[in-house]
């Protein structure tokens, strides 16, 4: 089962070409750029491990530099999911304005979840993986 999250999860798995033109549109807009990696991509598990720390003031001709975290953290973590973030600061609070995923494990074991209609239309969900 293929983990989708983030802009782009429905695509293939982009090549580093593709990754550095994301980060310079990023980069473009001012947006500060993170990297993050986990073995638990569950869609409730928002607290990735970070990378080093974000990369602010970046200009888009220095995506090199953004790559290079990106490619160090993917050879640290190979068998982990590896993200890139982007941040807009213009809106005074930490909000992402891109998200996608850069590195998968090769085996993704994935989960599914599972609805349960239960008496007086409550709704419960489990997780199945």
């Amino acid at each position: 089962m293929r983990v989708t999250q983030g802009t782009f999860s429905f695509l293939p798995d982009f090549t580093d070409d593709e990754i550095a033109a994301q980060l310079r549109y990023a980069l473009s807009h001012g947006w500060s750029i993170s990297v993050e990696h986990t073995d638990d991509p569950h869609p409730r598990n928002a607290y990735w491990d970070m990378w080093g720390q974000p990369i602010f003031d970046l200009e888009p001709d220095q995506v090199d530099v953004a790559l290079r975290e990106v490619r160090a953290c993917r050879e640290a973590f190979p068998q982990r999911y590896v993200k890139v973030l982007a941040y807009d600061s213009s809106y005074g609070r930490q909000t992402t304005a891109l998200a996608f995923v850069v590195n998968r494990p090769e085996n993704e074991p994935g989960f599914e979840l599972e609805r349960t209609e239960r008496p007086d239309r409550q709704i419960t969900y489990g997780l199945r993986r």
